[in-house]
């Protein structure tokens, strides 16, 4: 899962150097938290207009992990 995060990401952002997705705690209902790091100056771009790019990622990441019987949250720092 935190490959597919990070090849998203770094297919949005200007400097994919800086990308990083650290593994936060499992929740009760086992829902991993996933956490985005990305450069301040390409925080924008992964957001995107109205926050629908981080939306979409979201997305994609829930429908990757349902194939595998799993759940992921993603959240952006």
């Amino acid at each position: 899962m935190k490959e597919l995060l990070i090849a998203l990401a770094q297919g949005l952002v200007e400097n994919p150097d800086a990308v990083s997705v650290t593994e936060g705690d499992t929740l009760e209902d086992g829902t991993v938290v996933l956490h985005l790091h990305v450069a301040e100056g390409d925080m924008g771009r992964v957001i995107g207009k109205q926050g629908r790019i981080a939306k979409a990622i979201r997305t994609v990441m829930r429908a990757a992990a349902n194939r595998q019987n799993d759940r992921v949250a993603v959240e952006i720092d």
